[in-house]
């Protein structure tokens, strides 16, 4: 970081579905339909002909480690759930008349050390699971005739990771047909100079011409505003060598333009077509955000001119029962659930995930720190009998660092750069742990006030090497976008301050370290400075709220997620604010209180202990008690007041907020009935909340999360709740639920948020936590009626029924 002030002004684009990712070959085909699938390793599997009769037949995304059964001798940093190594075989429908295109194969994500094969010819292998990938099966195609795919994953080093990874090809795969001369893969790329009450965008378009001839191509840009109007062109001349790949710049011009922000996600369309001898031969859609960006080490972070504070989450890509094979709807609605409770960002942990994740976010309005890498050069701890319990294990991505790590970030950069959404690339999470494994002397010193173990090590790698690696990777970043900061999470910064390390980063991140801001603010008046990963609560955000120069903070962790588990049989952890269900937990109110621009009020109970004066900021929403018991009421707030009702009857007398605990607290006895919050501002009433007594469970009501749009391959989320015979949910419900299926759709999985690994979630069977419950249902066909029917014993069952159409 260089003087005071890094300053970043920029379009950025979000890929359009004709052009799934945004390299505008031609034609892409999504190819997830009926793949043969085997679980363990065979000799010569990836040749052509091979009987693959008594392989299972699925659909993908596919993650084999969710669907086996979790077992005590498998590591609980993957949640007890085992890796090993897959097959997957395809055969693929390559047309005669497609001779002479080229035909591409493109995979967003195989988890991982992957090895593709066609027609028995190996042609490339992925080591990086999180990484999409591409090769050119022209050479090796039988146009017309039979093609076989095959995939060899091997995940046999299952605990590589510090949580749940998954196995298997877990995210979509595309063929694509393309000219041969065409747009190269991830080859758009934009920026764009905002002045005054218009934007100049700079287009670049990489150019790949795979003939042994020259090529003279006229390359048109034409945006378009969301009623579609044309708002700018441009159209170019290139000359393009015989098998050369060459980069052309553009220019459009666009008055008045609508900026992207996080109130108004406003996209544009940007269309390029590519035309030789006046016929178009390639063409990409994509959709475009425009908004400026600014980062100050004094002031903090700005988008579009105004002053925001990051209010962040981290989350890892599992979808609990679903594993790694999560799809776009599961994912909206999670992102929804988020943005209610005041979130306005999230940080990919830690690795790059779904490409509709950054889709969704430009729709959505949410902010992104894209990460690459969790571990560098050497491996991290790996807890194996549940985390930071017992002695660790050490195996992981490191071992292809060396060789992969600056294509790896190119590849994550290239691909995901066209999102309005992400505003930082982040090279790096707590790689400068103390002692796992860099050390340095500065550890032996006292009252550093530094997480470490042992202090200094000499015969661990000496902490100047992050510094030397994390300069490599900037530089490599900065090959690739130049509009948006590099960063890093920094768990060590009192020995990363010895080294390069933070000095080569545009904007330095703290993992709960919130008490060096000040002095580190101090010492280092250029640093860019905000919370990478925190906690929760009232203390953290403080942190943030009261310093203008902190600019944000990213919470640990947004949803609860499986792996980086406690002893058997935990499944994952609990630190997040929503559980896997998608439930918002008290404390997820809590924290709503503090983020909300609105007025908001949540009512949660508790039983006191003794004269116990410390305020629970993850009270349950229950008001079932023994009559006459002294129960204490809290309500998380941000209005100025609060008052108390019970069936009517004030029991709470109007109170301040406290500032020192962010929690109203009233010790009321218990009297079933209705309870009710009433929050206010300036003495007018802002904001309510309630719960009421309920009554035993008697039934089952549940209703389809409502999609934007349902088809084949649809992942429906079924609500289910248990209510008492006047409608009333029983929040302390844990009834078995039955879920049966009838027509063009099954069962994928049922989910309750619950942390017991033994329990089954793949099973048509499992008991509601908090009353709820949510059934993950696919739809398989184009057309017909959905029939979902719930039972539970000696409760009512419940209906639902969907037409596809």
């Amino acid at each position: 970081m260089k003087n005071t002030k890094y300053l970043v002004v920029l379009l950025l684009m979000q890929l359009f579905s004709v052009d799934v990712w945004g390299q505008g070959f031609g034609k892409d085909e999504l190819i997830n339909d009926n793949w043969f699938f085997h679980l363990g390793d065979i000799n010569y599997a990836g040749a052509e002909f091979f009987d693959q009769s008594d392989w299972k037949t699925l659909d993908l995304p596919h993650d084999w480690s969710v669907e086996q059964v979790a077992s005590p001798g498998n590591a609980s940093c993957t949640g007890f759930l085992p890796g090993g190594i897959g097959w997957y075989r395809k055969e693929l429908d390559i047309p005669a008349d497609r001779k002479g295109q080229k035909a591409y194969i493109y995979f967003e994500g195989v988890y991982n050390n992957s090895e593709v094969f066609i027609n028995g010819k190996w042609i490339g292998k992925r080591p990086n699971g999180y990484i999409s990938f591409m090769y050119d099966l022209t050479p090796y195609i039988n146009w017309g005739g039979r093609n076989v795919l095959a995939v060899r994953v091997d995940h046999s080093q299952s605990a590589d990771s510090r949580w749940y990874t998954g196995s298997g090809i877990y995210r979509d795969v595309y063929l694509v047909y393309a000219n041969p001369v065409h747009i190269n893969l991830w080859g758009v790329s934009y920026e764009a100079e905002v002045k005054g009450k218009n934007a100049t965008l700079a287009i670049r378009t990489e150019l790949n011409n795979t003939t042994d001839k020259p090529a003279t191509l006229t390359v048109k840009q034409e945006v378009f505003d969301k009623e579609h109007r044309k708002v700018g062109t441009s159209s170019k001349n290139i000359h393009l060598q015989a098998n050369q790949v060459e980069t052309l710049e553009q220019s459009c011009q666009i008055a008045s333009p609508v900026l992207w922000d996080l109130d108004t996600p406003y996209l544009y369309t940007i269309k390029t077509l590519v035309s030789q001898n006046g016929k178009v031969i390639d063409e990409s859609e994509t959709h475009a955000g425009i908004r400026t960006l600014a980062f100050d080490p004094d002031k903090g972070f700005s988008l579009n001119g105004q002053n925001r504070k990051i209010k962040g989450v981290c989350i890892h890509h599992d979808g609990g029962c679903l594993g790694a094979a999560v799809t776009k709807e599961v994912w909206r609605r999670r992102l929804l659930v988020l943005k209610e409770i005041g979130c306005n960002a999230i940080r990919l942990s830690h690795n790059p995930q779904a490409p509709y994740i950054y889709d969704l976010c430009d729709e959505l309005g949410l902010l992104v720190k894209d990460e690459a890498f969790d571990e560098w050069e050497y491996p991290k701890k790996k807890w194996i009998t549940g985390w930071n319990n017992g002695i660790p294990g050490f195996q992981g991505s490191a071992d292809y660092f060396r060789e992969w790590a600056e294509r790896d970030l190119a590849d994550m950069i290239r691909r995901d750069r066209n999102h309005p959404s992400i505003i930082m690339w982040s090279i790096g999470n707590e790689v400068d742990y103390p002692n796992d494994p860099y050390s340095h002397p500065i550890l032996d010193q006292e009252g550093i006030g530094q997480q470490h173990v042992k202090g200094y090590q000499k015969g661990q790698p000496r902490a100047e090497r992050l510094g030397e690696i994390a300069r490599n990777l900037v530089r490599e970043a900065k090959k690739h976008d130049l509009s948006r900061p590099v960063t890093a999470a920094l768990a060590g910064p009192v020995m990363s301050n010895e080294t390069d390390y933070p000095k080569v980063l545009d904007v330095a991140g703290y993992n709960y370290t919130e008490k060096r801001y000040q002095q580190d603010h101090e010492k280092y008046p250029d640093r860019i400075l905000y919370g990478s990963e925190t906690s929760r609560g009232l203390e953290a955000w403080k942190a943030v709220r009261d310093n203008d120069y902190v600019f944000g903070q990213f919470i640990w962790a947004g949803y609860d997620f499986l792996g980086e588990a406690g002893p058997w049989p935990s499944r994952g952890s609990t630190a997040g604010l929503v559980d896997m269900a998608g439930n918002i937990k008290p404390s997820g109110y809590f924290q709503r209180a503090l983020w909300s621009d609105a007025p908001v009020a949540y009512l949660g109970t508790y039983r006191p202990v003794g004269r116990n004066r410390w305020m629970d900021t993850n009270a349950p929403a229950v008001w079932n008690y023994e009559a006459g018991e002294t129960i204490r009421v809290v309500t998380y707030t941000n209005c100025r007041e609060a008052e108390l009702y019970l069936n009517g009857e004030l029991v709470g007398e109007r109170k301040p907020y406290d500032d020192q605990t962010a929690v109203i607290s009233w010790d009321v006895p218990y009297k079933p009935g209705l309870l009710e919050v009433v929050a206010y501002n300036d003495s007018k009433a802002a904001a309510k909340d309630k719960i009421q007594t309920s009554g035993r469970p008697y039934a089952l009501k549940a209703s389809f999360f409502e999609e934007e749009q349902v088809g084949k391959d649809t992942l429906l989320q079924l609500l289910i709740q248990v209510v008492d015979e006047n409608d009333i949910p029983v929040v302390l419900a844990d009834n078995e639920v039955t879920c049966h299926v009838e027509g063009p759709a099954r069962l994928v999985g049922m989910e309750n948020g619950g942390s017991n690994v033994t329990d089954n979630y793949k099973g048509t069977r499992l008991r509601c936590r908090s009353g709820k419950l949510v059934g993950y249902v696919k739809v398989t066909d184009k057309e017909g009626m959905v029939k979902v029917k719930l039972t539970s014993p000696l409760l009512q069952s419940a209906t639902v029924e969907l037409a596809i159409k």
